[in-house]
């Protein structure tokens, strides 16, 4: 707003109301445009990862065991294949929130037993048992799924007491999520699930081995001991474990001064190089790549019981195993950096601006007026002598006649008095005139 509009309207504090709220706007401004750049480089790091508890339970029934047929004749021979002895193991886990792991149920790490961790699955049986009715329900609502974390998972059997044991190994895969069929969401509802169980014949306790294989999004690996030592991490991604070596080199000033591109190996990194003791920073991700494992599976073991004095009284296996998610907090924020009506809205900010500036340059206008028309009705005679000299002096700016001595001196007396005292008698004046006369030639 233009200076003295306030002594010339009838509510004088609406300059300064207006002065005050466009200095918050331009510090909301300044705040939102801060925290949507914080958010977005929140959203865009690759380790924002919660570790999370899968508790996963192992438990098994029995078909047409001996001991179940209490209620045959014994003179009835029935060859069927349907009374073969059998067993059904069933493997389900999902994910526990904070409050669950909390309530006195501790983790076991990945997926390895101690006896006391065993001992202390044994006690809260029970309690796991009771759990199952409202297990369904509860997993329903969760946002992962016990498939989500792993991207196969294979049963191996102990062959040495099991007939064709190796036969009878059970495998699944997670399908390719790259192939676009019309059957995509079939097979997308197919991969998610919460109970795997699987049917085998036998008559005899059995021991097995259940390996998971991990899916995570960055991979991770396992690095290897002389990698390790060097960034302080035995499991990460490809990425980290680049970004942790340059740091490395930065925080030793191994970099070369003359060039850059080159590093000298200490003793630990000439174990990662292994190519004399210069290192080259191009190459770090090659570095990397050849000191990088695949993660071990999460194996669980698991005894398969059809013995009479076990199904009395029936518990699962319980196992805790440690797994990455993503940060709740990033998808609550992603929608709002990538909110469909922000566009809309700076669009329409940016006409209220325009119309804002229309006003403005409006009020400048109506306040030229109101100082041209006051300063006439105080001293009309002297406001019309000084408009009018200053109105002569931009007119000869603009045609550039201009004098020396300004507008004003052309009105003045000297330059209108004659005779042979005057300033035309002067040499100066002969002179320009001559100067003028030359160029008209």
């Amino acid at each position: 707003i233009p200076e003295g509009v306030e002594d010339s309207i009838v509510d004088q504090e609406a300059v300064q109301r207006y002065k005050a709220l466009r200095d918050v706007e331009r510090t909301l401004d300044a705040t939102i445009t801060r925290k949507r750049l914080d958010i977005s480089e929140a959203c865009g790091r690759n380790n924002n990862k919660l570790s999370k508890t899968l508790r996963i339970w192992i438990s098994n029934t029995v078909e047409d065991q001996s001991w179940q047929g209490a209620g045959l004749n014994v003179d009835t021979f029935d060859f069927t294949s349907n009374m073969e002895a059998s067993f059904r193991v069933k493997i389900e886990g999902r994910l526990l929130h904070h409050d669950e792991h909390a309530n006195g149920q501790p983790g076991v790490g990945d997926g390895k037993m101690t006896s006391n961790a065993l001992s202390h699955n044994r006690e809260v049986a029970d309690k796991s048992q009771e759990n199952q009715t409202s297990f369904t329900a509860s997993t329903a609502s969760a946002t992962y799924r016990f498939s989500h974390f792993f991207k196969s998972l294979s049963v191996d059997f102990d062959s040495s007491r099991f007939r064709n044991g190796g036969g009878q190994n059970v495998e699944w895969k997670k399908p390719e999520s790259t192939s676009k069929t019309q059957s995509g969401s079939n097979t997308a509802s197919a991969s998610d699930f919460d109970e795997l169980t699987f049917k085998r014949n036998g008559d005899e306790n059995i021991n097995i081995m259940i390996h998971m294989y991990r899916h995570e999004s960055p991979e991770r690996y396992q690095l290897s001991p002389e990698l390790a030592e060097v960034v302080d991490m035995s499991e990460t991604t490809q990425q980290e474990a680049v970004a942790a070596l340059w740091e490395y080199i930065r925080f030793w000033n191994l970099q070369e001064d003359e060039e850059k591109r080159n590093f000298r190996c200490d003793e630990l990194l000439r174990k990662v190089v292994g190519r004399g003791d210069i290192g080259y920073i191009p190459m770090l991700n090659e570095y990397v790549t050849q000191h990088l494992r695949p993660l071990p599976p999460v194996s669980l073991p698991y005894t398969i019981r059809v013995d009479e004095d076990f199904h009395k009284d029936p518990h699962a296996t319980v196992y805790d195993v440690q797994v990455l998610v993503d940060d709740p907090l990033r998808n609550t924020l992603q929608p709002l950096i990538n909110h469909s009506q922000y566009a809309s809205m700076l669009k329409d900010v940016t006409v209220l601006d325009d119309q804002l500036a229309r006003l403005i340059q409006a009020i400048a206008v109506s306040k030229a007026k109101h100082s041209f028309f006051s300063s006439l009705s105080e001293d009309p005679a002297t406001f019309v002598k000084s408009w009018l000299s200053s109105q002569r002096r931009d007119l000869e700016v603009i045609l550039g006649d201009a004098t020396k001595g300004g507008g004003d001196a052309l009105a003045a007396d000297e330059w209108r008095r004659g005779g042979a005292n005057s300033v035309w008698a002067t040499q100066n004046a002969r002179e320009s005139v001559n100067v003028l006369l030359s160029r008209q030639r």
